[in-house]
């Protein structure tokens, strides 16, 4: 399994980082988690063709980690000429909120003639799937506003990556990353509590209780990216656009 990092920001491009969206590159397969608004950027930057993904898995409906999915689909369309079905998924509701971002967007998606099938399917919490053959659990995490929001395990029968979604703090955590070869967890505030969000010190005070063998931490505001020496000093790593990991 390679896990590329090819989105690493918060919703605000912090630090000039592209919205959420990893790439895990396993069983000959590509399957994305997360396609923010902004993440064809970083996509594009890394130069990558929207015709190889496989399926892409959706944490929650927040447009830093959905929105941007009717770009990657119009893109499928007329700059990739794709011809192979594209699976997405993701909590209840990514069908109804991702038709309604189309609609407002691109109306005339609403009768165009798709040149590939494309399909949604939706996961409650504790359900599994498969992805592109990526055996893929859903978790539900702690972030309000946005309908169910979800954590996820992809595992390929040798590896497992796992990803917090965005959430408050949550022992769900220990659950999602359990014996994880990589964990990568958002920690958006420095010091300051923020609702919906991990801060330093709640993420640093429980470092002991997980066991996966690589935390990664990503969704970064200002006062967190001041805080990097200290939490590589913790063992941990910190995301960048470009990054990756041969597991």
């Amino acid at each position: 399994m390679r896990v590329t990092i090819v989105g690493s920001g918060d919703a605000f491009g912090t630090g000039g980082r592209a919205h959420t969206c990893f790439k895990i590159d396993a069983l000959e397969k590509t399957v994305l988690v997360d396609f923010g608004a902004a993440s064809i950027v970083g996509w594009k930057k890394l130069g990558y063709d929207c015709s190889d993904i496989d399926a892409v898995v959706i944490s929650h409906l927040h447009g830093d980690h959905f929105g941007g999915l009717p770009f990657l689909l119009l893109d499928c369309q007329f700059v990739a000429r794709r011809t192979k079905p594209l699976t997405m998924i993701g909590p209840p509701g990514l069908r109804k909120r991702l038709d309604d971002a189309l609609e407002t967007l691109f109306s005339v998606t609403k009768a165009m003639p798709w040149s590939f099938p494309w399909k949604v399917e939706e996961l409650p919490p504790r359900g599994k799937t498969k992805a592109a053959g990526l055996a893929v659990e859903s978790f539900e995490v702690v972030h309000g506003c946005c309908g169910i929001a979800t954590g996820v395990r992809l595992d390929d029968g040798k590896n497992v990556f796992a990803y917090s979604g965005d959430t408050a703090w949550t022992e769900a955590l220990f659950d999602i990353s359990k014996d994880a070869d990589i964990f990568v967890v958002e920690c958006y505030s420095g010091g300051e509590p923020v609702p919906h969000h991990i801060n330093w010190p709640s993420l640093k005070a429980n470092l002991a209780g997980f066991s996966a063998k690589r935390i990664v931490v990503t969704h970064m505001s200002d006062s967190a990216l001041a805080l990097r020496p200290e939490m590589e000093s913790a063992g941990l790593m910190i995301a960048y656009d470009g990054q990756t990991f041969d597991l």
